[in-house]
């Protein structure tokens, strides 16, 4: 694709020769033909030892660039966009049942449904129109799965999981499995640990991705819910009862316990803990490595440490210790240069 037809497509413009592309790539692993992106001035090496054939830039933009730009008012945006342009078509699934999954007669398939290979869907679950549900699915007795949705390979949902519309389910996403519930008596001075039955359910609203190899375990009683819009990455764990108000994001590896609540528009960032039975108010960032074993009632808007704190106080905590150490050798160097005079 010529340099110029992309630059329309994108609504930017170009300078510099009109040259051919035909992919995305980093600044540093930028081939010639390749497309790439900059919108922080403090990256500006990175431009100048770019071996990509144009790099999209902002409009302010005035460090140069050797080879062709393509001014545009947010790069990061335009990059994406243009991602999709070069991306390859995604896989056709056509409508139909594969001949090997295992469909109860009482199931209720929406129309151009696609069912993969060696797939199971059990009696009661009902499918919306234009669902794709890949090889090797289970989804057990009652399920609901919206029209829209996409569900990958080796996706397990358990009885009586709700997806709403649009819901994308990676590979390996386990939806209503039991969560820790279990009651310990002491018999004989000896423990006896005795399973909690898990009664309730998962929901998911509309527009809801989850990534690979995450679980989201059912409820004890009543609903585990993930509102609409909410992104989780892969190799997160969100405990029974939670709820998410939505368009939250919930990042790899983060952890959320037993009946906590998430309001609207937080993020939560990777392997960050939640504990049990707190709220996080609206519009909060739990940091990195971030341990949370209470409510955050929104009056700091982003914590971060173990137990987590606001940023003012975690550098004031972590830094002191740092300034302290580097103003006794300081003070140290200037006795010894008065001590030498």
């Amino acid at each position: 694709m010529k340099a110029s037809e992309l630059a329309r497509a994108l609504g930017g413009t170009l300078e510099g020769e009109d040259v051919e592309l035909v992919a995305c790539g980093g600044l540093e692993e930028a081939r010639p033909g390749d497309l790439s992106f900059c919108k922080d001035p403090k990256h500006v090496r990175l431009v100048e030892t770019t071996r990509a054939s144009a790099v999209l830039l902002p409009p302010e933009w005035d460090k140069g660039a050797p080879c062709s730009v393509i001014r545009v008012a947010d790069p990061n945006h335009a990059c994406m966009a243009a991602a999709r342009i070069f991306a390859p078509p995604d896989p056709v699934r056509v409508p139909g049942v594969h001949p090997t999954a295992v469909v109860d007669p009482s199931v209720k398939l929406g129309a151009n449904v696609h069912v993969g290979a060696f797939t199971v869907i059990e009696k009661g679950a009902v499918v919306g129109d234009n669902a794709v549900i890949e090889a090797q699915v289970f989804i057990g007795e009652g399920c609901t799965v919206g029209e829209g949705s996409h569900i990958y390979p080796q996706v397990t949902l358990r009885e009586g999981t709700k997806l709403g519309r649009c819901v994308i389910l990676h590979c390996g996403v386990r939806l209503g499995g039991d969560g820790y519930g279990y009651n310990t008596t002491f018999e004989n001075g000896l423990p006896k640990i005795e399973k909690i039955p898990q009664l309730g359910n998962v929901e998911l609203g509309d527009f809801v991705e989850i990534g690979s190899n995450t679980t989201i375990d059912r409820a004890r009683i009543g609903r585990t819910y993930i509102g609409p819009h909410t992104k989780i990455d892969n190799l997160v764990q969100i405990g029974h009862n939670v709820k998410v108000a939505g368009y939250s994001g919930i990042i790899a590896q983060a952890g959320v316990a037993g009946s906590s609540q998430i309001g609207s528009g937080c993020l939560i960032w990777a392997q960050a803990g939640i504990s049990g039975h707190i709220k996080i108010a609206d519009g909060v960032q739990v940091g990195p490595q971030a341990g949370v074993p209470q409510s955050l009632d929104g009056s700091v808007k982003y914590v971060i440490g173990s137990p987590a704190e606001s940023m003012k106080d975690f550098g004031g905590r972590v830094l002191l210790p740092k300034m302290l150490a580097k103003t006794r050798a300081e003070v140290k160097a200037i006795r010894e240069q008065l001590a030498a005079k």
